[in-house]
């Protein structure tokens, strides 16, 4: 039945799966705090940057037959960027790592009392949330680092702070974030720290291994489209070059379609 608030914390391409079970949770004013990492299928959503026609249709990496979008009114999105670091140990048994912030916003970029709301909520859990007026710019730091990180991570079984202290590799995500940083600013994204800091900062996680990998590593399908998919689909719209983000995109996609075919091969034998 109807509850105050959901937080939709699945992984990207598992939306889809859950969100005609959405509606029952509705009451008139629920809102849906969305925690998922990358770039979220409503991004376009009453946003007007950049090309005239660079955000005037869904993007069909994340939601391509439109389910999403008919079950998740973007009236009733609050954006939401988890920071913390964990892995799964087990099933229902998450080790947290470090990290404590969710910062969150409207999409219109207004303050309103329900934002507020929400992160009150937040901090009486023992969480940091601050009440942004640009989460989309806020998304964009986090997946500046994921869609060359995580895709990295898999190819070379490399963790945060490996990957960005060996010069070769630390040289590749380098370029695939400034990459990332041309096709954020031309929608209008404010990249608030430099890209050497934003480096630093992931490299002061420490020997932690990213999400993709340890879904790589799991045997689970990985959260590539939200992460780097959709940044390519972006820069073709936008007319932007970003050769590095797609090559370690469409090397990631292969290995993930044989996750995928391995999880449909054991499905069927069972």
């Amino acid at each position: 039945g109807p509850v105050d608030l959901v937080v939709l914390a699945v992984k990207a391409h598992q939306i889809a799966a859950v969100a005609p079970e959405l509606p029952a949770l509705y009451g008139p004013h629920t809102p849906v705090v969305t925690v998922q990492n990358g770039l979220p299928w409503w991004y376009g959503e009453g946003l007007e940057v950049g090309p005239p026609t660079a955000l005037a249709a869904p993007l069909t990496t994340l939601d391509p037959d439109g389910v999403i979008a008919a079950h998740i009114p973007a009236a009733r999105v609050i954006g939401c960027v988890a920071y913390p670091a964990a892995h799964l140990a087990a099933p229902g048994h998450s080790v947290h790592v470090e990290g404590d912030k969710f910062p969150i916003g409207e999409l219109s970029g207004e303050i309103t009392p329900r934002l507020e709301a929400v992160g009150r909520a937040l901090e009486e859990a023992g969480l940091r949330s601050r009440r942004l007026d640009d989460i989309r710019s806020e998304l964009w730091l986090k997946a500046w680092g994921a869609l060359a990180f995580n895709p990295m991570s898999v190819l070379t079984g490399g963790t945060m702070a490996g990957m960005a202290r060996f010069g070769p590799t630390r040289d590749v995500l380098a370029a695939a974030m400034r990459e990332a940083q041309a096709v954020g600013e031309a929608l209008g994204a404010h990249f608030r720290v430099p890209l050497e800091r934003r480096l630093a900062g992931a490299e002061a996680v420490g020997e932690h291994k990213t999400s993709m990998l340890q879904d790589y590593e799991a045997g689970r399908t990985m959260e590539i489209e939200a992460i780097s998919g959709v940044v390519c689909e972006l820069a073709r719209r936008i007319g932007i070059p970003t050769p590095t983000i797609d090559a370690l995109y469409a090397c990631v996609a292969l290995i993930n379609r044989g996750l995928d075919d391995s999880a449909a091969s054991a499905s069927s034998v069972s």
